[in-house]
């Protein structure tokens, strides 16, 4: 039956209009839901555009010559595809930093390989720090300020050991029907001497030779992040827990440490900017040929792995959609347009510069014409269903385009906002942004900003569920009578 079933509704696809209303009689096009899940699910090139991020280009931190080629590959790609208008965007962002060597040892009591990341945008050390590393996590601010000198040239160990580990992904938003805790979990910082911004003073003024760093991840997790502080920066290394919280506990037991350490890194000055790639399928309906759908995906990731879930593998299934809706030989009714976004670890940048170069208040055509953006970031793989920011008019059409795809693992649209991600830079400039409700297994826990977020972590059959996914909402957004409605302003 189903076979049979399936080969009817191929043969309808030559009529455009098989359109079927659902829930409050929202238009849904079966057939066209039907030729992208078959596009989509049978002649997926999804995991090409994957392994290509992760593996061939690698880590994509900001300003740096591998985001710079992951953007010219974007335009690269959606060229060959034959969207129109491909291209890049800049803005003024600063400089980059790549990791070119790293020494990480303990040299005695008995010699152990360390296992740890350096932060971004750290200094190099002055050459090799090697001998006794200094503990201050029991120290003062005071004891700082007094004791100073003898931390000159040395590895300090800037923390007490770490206590609380990160045991807990945040909740399934698809599970449950009222959200509980949307966001990430607590931070679990360690005791140290200072707060942050004093002690980061403090330190370089002594001339400290390498900082060391414990961290919330456990069982070699390492949550690595940076940020570019040329001021007040020392060299710093985050290590696995264990391995810090070691090193202390032999020094307390008076057994004699000797570390050897050295960062060797790279900043890049040479083109300080931030990029976003761009391109779109045309609108051809003459009325609301102007009038936009957007979707888009952050391209950039941090450094201590190839940002897999965070967020090649959105942005490859950003990719694959418009790959999709392209090769299908949709001509949508409104502008079909991506986005990959620069820099959005370091503050949402890309996506910022790009409303406001086009959607700010001075643009008041553009922001009457942008139907909706959909967001594809926090989370990994599959597409459950939709955060729609308390916008109820927006739920009853996301819900008639969601129930068609339930046997692909759709789940449900949560009333729900959530926050950190692209769409931010939308709905704070009063427009209409969403963001997908996806897996948390293993991601706040394990591989959200840490050393192993690699391919492993995805799989083949979720990038390009998602990829159905938001193709079909491109598409329906593109083709309805009105935009997705905006919702009340509170």
């Amino acid at each position: 039956g189903d076979a049979v079933m399936k080969r009817a509704l191929v043969t309808l696809t030559t009529i455009s209009a098989l359109v079927i209303p659902l829930g409050a009689q929202e238009p849904v096009d079966l057939v066209m839901i039907e030729r992208i899940k078959a596009e989509g699910l049978e002649r997926s090139e999804v995991m090409e555009h994957f392994n290509y991020l992760t593996n061939v280009i690698g880590p994509r931190l900001s300003a740096t010559p591998a985001y710079k080629r992951a953007a010219d590959w974007g335009v690269m790609k959606f060229e060959e595809w034959g969207l129109e208008n491909a291209h890049l965007e800049s803005w003024d962002f600063g400089r980059g930093w790549t990791l070119e060597g790293l020494t990480l040892e303990m040299r005695s009591p008995r010699y152990f390989p360390l296992f740890g990341y350096p932060e971004a945008w750290t200094p190099s050390t002055d050459g090799i720090v090697e001998g006794p590393p200094v503990y201050i996590g029991d120290w003062t601010t005071d004891d700082l300020r007094t004791r100073g000198s003898e931390l000159r040239g040395k590895a300090v160990l800037i923390a007490q050991p770490q206590e609380g580990f990160i045991e807990e992904d945040r909740l399934q938003p698809a599970d449950y029907e009222e959200q509980v805790r949307i966001g990430a979990p607590r931070f679990l910082p360690t005791q140290t001497p200072a707060d942050r911004g004093t002690l980061a003073q403090l330190l370089y003024d002594t001339g400290v030779g390498a900082v060391l760093r414990p961290n919330q991840g456990q069982h070699g997790t390492i949550f690595v992040l940076g940020r570019d502080n040329p001021d007040t920066a020392s060299p710093t290394v985050i290590l696995a827990s264990e391995h810090y919280n070691m090193i202390v506990r032999m020094i307390e037991a008076g057994e004699p440490v000797t570390l050897r350490i050295a960062i060797e890194g790279q900043f890049h000055e040479d083109d300080t900017r931030g990029y976003n790639v761009l391109a779109e399928i045309p609108g051809a309906d003459p009325e609301i040929g102007d009038e936009v759908v957007m979707v888009g995906a952050h391209l950039d990731s941090w450094h201590s792995a190839t940002g897999a879930s965070d967020n090649a593998d959105a942005v490859a299934s950003v990719m694959e959609a418009m790959r999709i809706l392209e090769d299908l030989g949709v001509e949508p009714r409104r502008t079909i347009r991506v986005g990959l976004w620069g820099s959005e670890e370091q503050g949402l940048h890309g996506s910022r510069e790009y409303v406001a170069r086009h959607l700010g208040e001075d643009n008041p055509d553009n922001r009457q014409n942008l139907s909706v953006y959909f967001n594809h970031d926090p989370g990994t793989g599959a597409i459950y269903g939709w955060y729609m920011e308390q916008n109820v008019a927006a739920k009853a059409i996301f819900d008639a385009w969601l129930q068609p795809l339930n046997d692909i693992g759709v789940r449900k649209n949560l009333m729900d906002n959530i926050g950190s991600t692209d769409h931010l830079s939308f709905t704070r400039a009063g427009l209409p942004g969403f963001n997908s409700l996806q897996d948390y297994r293993d991601y706040d826990v394990r591989t959200h900003h840490t050393n192993t977020d690699f391919y492993e972590r995805l799989s083949e059959e979720d990038l390009a569920q998602a990829a159905v996914v938001l193709a079909t909402f491109l598409y329906h957004a593109a083709m309805r009578d009105e935009k997705v409605p905006r919702a009340p302003i509170s």
